[in-house]
């Protein structure tokens, strides 16, 4: 995603963890996060991509953010086959 400026930026993550046979898995999306916040880490190991956000990008509306989540996860989970 490029943030103002054109320079692209992760603005979320997805995370897969296996333990002892176990799967852990996630997912985040930075809505209006405090961005100094991630100034001494390297999300995803990708040092040349600096962190954003859907508000540092002019995206206010996040109740309509997780209104569309909650709306359509459901459809996203039947096309990756899930129940």
């Amino acid at each position: 995603m490029d943030r103002p400026g054109g320079v692209e930026a992760k603005v979320g993550a997805l995370g897969l963890r296996v333990k002892r046979w176990v799967t852990l898995h996630g997912f985040s999306v930075n809505l209006a996060p405090r961005l100094a916040d991630f100034s001494g880490i390297v999300p995803c190991g990708i040092a040349d991509s600096p962190v954003t956000s859907l508000a540092d990008m002019g995206v206010a509306d996040h109740a309509r953010f997780d209104q569309v989540l909650r709306g359509r996860f459901e459809a996203f989970l039947g096309a990756l086959g899930g129940e």
